[in-house]
């Protein structure tokens, strides 16, 4: 039984099935009304950052009948996307590959549905309760995989409202804020990492008489390393090397490794924000304001915009603005899983460097007395490393899942 039904928990589905056949006993429960994937950011244009054989299948299972390129074969594209000689699919085509592949697990998810408790029922199951058109019903699982995704963060202080917005929501709230009036006078973004630049940049383009202001603490945006050496991070040795390595290991490789994907920006990203910021300045006309080494110190939200104090950190100056809304770009936060489990949380184990206890196949360490299992699909990077609950990694983390699962499974059945 899975919690969600994101791209992890949809390629937990493919392992399943690859690993036990067609007639796998599994069910998904996804809050949305139909499969989605960061639908608020599938700006046209935007690239992944992942290379596009790091799908759901490839490093698991080159064969797969799921992969990205069984996918454009089956669109009539695979000639098409070898001649555009790039690794990196544009963020559309890539959702809608995931669309592709979550159509043929339709019957395993059940949408609408929202997982409010989980306790255990006996030694061996533990038991859901899920939340669907307002009526609640309770189901039984011996595995539990919680793949529910993150929470978006927004600076403290600022609420979202009709003028205020995260990044997550960007195209459906520009929409509705077109209704409104036909072009902003001035939007402002808030952060310094891949959506804030990716934010600038569409906005900027979208609205050719707005000005967009760029704020942020740094001095400006700092590159992703995306060297081959530093990518190394992501191969599936490193999560052996992570998980073995003692605290103060961890650590240091964390905190090498920091650069390859947090608050981070492709350089090819950076170089055409300078140059637009370049352009404009030789014209005169400076639609494109980088308010760098900066900090917004007030947020006031009203009906018809947002008034915001933005303070240069050197000087201590302070500017005011009057923005139509202000757009956080101010990254996102792992679910707790505690706040899922419910009383199935009183037998999990605390590792010894704080935090919960995970196996080395995504499994909470529990007690002996527990004959059901819950498996993480994120919030394990201090186990398992930076990488551990990223895309890049998605293939091989559900293939140890499934692979945990069967196992379990197996020695139950002997056990009968």
């Amino acid at each position: 039984m899975g919690i969600g039904f994101g791209p992890s928990n949809l390629a937990l589905a493919v392992a399943l099935e690859e690993e036990y056949g067609s007639g796998v006993d599994a069910v998904f429960f996804e809050k949305q009304p139909a499969f989605g994937w960061h639908r608020g950011m599938l700006i046209e244009g935007a690239t992944m950052q992942v290379n596009f054989l790091k799908d759901l299948v490839t490093l698991r299972n080159p064969t797969s009948r799921y992969s990205f390129v069984a996918y454009l074969h089956s669109k009539d594209r695979l000639a098409d996307f070898i001649n555009h000689k790039t690794m990196f699919p544009t963020r559309l085509e890539f959702h809608d590959y995931l669309e592709w592949v979550a159509a043929s697990f339709a019957g395993m998810v059940r949408y609408g549905t929202e997982v409010v408790a989980v306790r255990p029922h006996d030694a061996q199951t533990l038991q859901v309760v899920v939340r669907h058109d307002d009526e609640l019903r309770t189901c039984l699982t011996r595995n539990l995989v919680i793949g529910a995704g993150l929470d978006p963060v927004l600076p403290d202080g600022v609420r979202q409202g009709e003028r205020i917005w995260h990044t997550e929501d960007l195209l459906t709230r520009l929409a509705d804020l077109d209704r409104l009036e036909d072009e902003p006078r001035r939007l402002v973004v808030l952060g310094a990492g891949q959506s804030a630049a990716e934010a600038v940049e569409h906005l900027h383009g979208r609205y050719p008489r707005t000005e967009i202001c760029a704020v942020f603490t740094r001095y400006g945006y700092s590159p992703a390393d995306d060297s081959a050496f530093a990518n190394r991070i992501f191969d599936p040795q490193a999560v052996d090397h992570y998980y073995q390595a003692s605290d103060d290991v961890k650590r240091m490789l964390f905190d090498y490794s920091r650069n390859t994907n947090y608050s981070v920006v492709d350089l090819d990203l950076i170089d055409e924000l300078y140059r637009r910021a370049y352009a404009e300045k030789v014209a005169g006309t400076e639609r494109l304001r980088i308010m760098n080494v900066s900090r917004i110190e007030d947020v006031r939200a009203g009906a018809d915009g947002v008034g915001l104090k933005v303070c240069f950190l050197p000087s201590g100056e302070v500017t005011a603005l009057e923005a139509d809304a202000l757009i956080c770009a101010t990254g996102y936060r792992e679910r707790n899983p505690l706040d899922l489990l419910g009383e199935a949380a009183e037998h999990c184990r605390t590792a010894p460097g704080g935090g919960l206890a995970v196996e080395r196949d995504y499994r909470l360490a529990t007690g002996p007395e527990c004959g059901w299992a819950v498996y993480l699909q994120g919030a394990t990077e201090h186990t398992h490393g930076i990488a551990s609950s990223l895309l890049s990694m998605i293939a091989v983390r559900t293939g140890d899942i499934a692979g945990s699962i069967a196992g379990r499974t197996a020695r139950v059945a002997q056990e009968a």
